[in-house]
């Protein structure tokens, strides 16, 4: 990770992390209170495959509090053609709005999904002289900061229930916009990863260099 920070600084640019979830009807296990002998249950419409795809980046620079940014796409069931999930022009809008909300250069890591190494994709990323990206090693999900974003909001939606994709949509909204206000949170997933996203500081690079 230590060229990507530095490219980032370097350039002036914001170092962005970006991954994707998803979440259906059905709601995620979690714990909850209830009287002695009588477990608690949540009856939920789960049948079929309507789902919330999210996509967002986590976004930090020296000086800035870090950011949050999202997109969600809406899978409303079986149908012929149907787009399930994000496709490529959908990640460079996104980027696009990050670029627009950051006011600068970016740079991007993210995994190998097939969507973020397509050739489509690279046309998209040559088309953007903002932009530079780096891929995550293989197997590395504890790199991704984002990671905690789905982790958050999926315990945050345990033992909930939601009657149709609108309403999970809504509550999906509803607690991505709530994290977005809480910088500490994200400086907190950010330190889980364990990566040391400080630039290099001059004086160090001026020593380096004159070795």
């Amino acid at each position: 990770m230590a060229r990507h920070k530095k490219k980032a600084a370097d350039l002036g640019a914001w170092l962005c992390f970006e991954d994707e979830a998803g979440q259906g009807l059905r709601p995620p296990k979690g714990r909850t209170w209830g009287r002695r002998g009588r477990t608690p249950l949540v009856k939920v419409t789960a049948a079929g495959t309507k789902r919330v795809s999210m996509a967002a980046l986590i976004c930090t620079k020296a000086g800035h509090r870090p950011r949050l940014i999202y997109r969600i796409h809406l899978d409303r069931g079986p149908a012929k053609d149907r787009r399930k999930g994000f496709a490529e022009t959908d990640y460079a809008h996104l980027l696009d709005a990050a670029h627009q909300q950051l006011g600068g250069p970016v740079v991007l890591v993210w995994d190998n999904l097939n969507t973020h190494v397509s050739r489509t994709m690279r046309r998209l990323i040559d088309a953007r002289l903002w932009l530079t990206v780096y891929q995550l090693p293989p197997y590395a999900p504890e790199f991704n900061p984002v990671e905690g974003v789905w982790s958050h909001l999926k315990r945050s939606l345990a033992n909930l229930t939601k009657h149709s994709l609108d309403e999970l949509t809504v509550l999906v909204k509803t607690r991505l916009k709530q994290m977005q206000y809480r910088p500490g949170l994200i400086d907190g997933l950010i330190a889980k990863t364990g990566l040391n996203l400080q630039p290099p500081h001059p004086q160090a690079l001026k020593i380096s260099r004159g070795r």
